[in-house]
């Protein structure tokens, strides 16, 4: 029977038909083992959070280098990760109403080593019920606010919440959860330490504090790609939640590094590749991945493409984007001719594709499903 994935594999880049998604394995697979190294060294575990990749082979990948397991942000995720084969698995994302949490807890059967955030009495009340129901128990996280005024519970605030949680026979209270998301793109590298180590002090209180009052208390779950390298240095913190370290983006390249260059901690080893279709109009052309294929909301994408890095992209409808020139003397790629980007934000747009085409030395060895792809409940 004709197999379609095979017969993509040995293609080179450029052959593909795009838009497509596209990794380098070899840039992967240095970008795994530099966080899982420095995240050993500090000695912390690692949880990398698959709301990046969507793609239950990556995740294993990465428990394969030696992460403790994965963070999902929704419940459908978790269950496509449990699916897989996927032990350790964090609900990062508050679960609000009846039904969803129906679905949490009928996971267990299937995952009991799951764990889940809670930031609110009233949900708090309905996993009790449904888990009494069942005759189950279930590990949660208590979800701190540290600035971000997304999720989570005040610091001030968490301490009563903690006691709720205490008291229930269903639940067991393993630590804190502290994700500091408006941080992770500042982009001077000192600010975004400042910022970082401020948060995760407030959080560091209310840990100790709820350490004080339950031995199960010994989760300390934070931090992200963009203050990883500070977060390392923190005592209290005991595992990281970094996700996007994996693929990267242009948004996180843009933010200064430890050492104040624009060199980033990792490499863009997740890219898309266009197709110029019209043009030249002017000084621009057209190609074919626009607002359906690429994230509009983060950095701006980057040509990669070495003698088109000086053009500029910009999205051009739902279909179409642009590669503009500066100057008159900038070259123009021709109709026909594929283009290399760095994509605006990886999370987003990895979700809008089904696949992911494996490279290495520019050619496809692999196709990995996105089977994480459009679990948004």
């Amino acid at each position: 029977m004709r197999d379609p994935k095979k017969e993509l594999f040995g293609k080179k880049k450029p052959e593909l038909d795009t838009p497509c998604l596209v990794v380098d394995f070899d840039l992967l697979d240095e970008n795994l083992q530099k966080m899982q190294a420095r995240v050993k060294t500090a000695g912390k575990a690692l949880r990398p959070h698959a709301k990046t990749h969507k793609c239950s082979t990556l995740a294993k990948m990465q428990v394969a280098n030696g992460a403790i397991g994965v963070c999902a942000a929704k419940v459908s995720e978790a269950e496509a990760l449990v699916d897989a084969g996927i032990s350790g698995v964090l609900v990062t994302g508050p679960v609000a109403g009846r039904e969803k949490v129906n679905r949490l807890v009928s996971l267990l059967d299937r995952a009991p080593f799951l764990m889940a955030v809670v930031d609110h009495p009233d949900t708090i009340g309905l996993l009790e019920n449904r888990l009494a129901e069942t005759n189950r128990q279930l590990d949660v996280l208590l979800d701190i606010d540290v600035g971000q005024r997304r999720t989570g519970v005040l610091p001030a605030k968490a301490a009563d919440l903690a006691e709720r949680i205490l008291s229930s026979s269903r639940l067991r209270l393993r630590g804190i959860q502290a994700y500091a998301g408006h941080i992770q793109h500042i982009p001077r590298y000192e600010d975004r330490k400042s910022a970082s180590r401020k948060a995760l002090r407030n959080a560091a209180a209310v840990f100790k504090q709820l350490q004080s009052r339950a031995e199960s208390c010994t989760i300390f779950s934070a931090s992200g790609t963009g203050t990883a390298r500070i977060d390392l240095t923190s005592a209290e913190l005991t595992e990281l939640q970094a996700g996007s370290y994996a693929l990267m983006d242009a948004e996180y390249l843009a933010i200064e590094s430890a050492d104040g260059s624009d060199a980033a901690d990792y490499h863009p080893a997740l890219t898309m590749l266009t197709t110029v279709v019209s043009g030249p109009h002017g000084r621009q052309v057209t190609v074919d991945a626009g607002l359906k294929a690429l994230y509009r909301d983060g950095g701006r994408p980057r040509v990669l493409t070495p003698e088109y890095g000086k053009l500029h992209y910009d999205w051009f409808g739902d279909e179409y984007g642009k590669l503009s020139a500066p100057n008159r003397t900038t070259l123009l790629p021709e109709l026909g001719m594929v283009i290399e980007l760095v994509v605006s934000h990886c999370d987003p747009t990895v979700n809008l594709f089904d696949r992911l085409h494996i490279t290495q030395a520019g050619k496809v060895v692999d196709i990995w499903p996105i089977d994480l792809r459009g679990r948004c409940q």
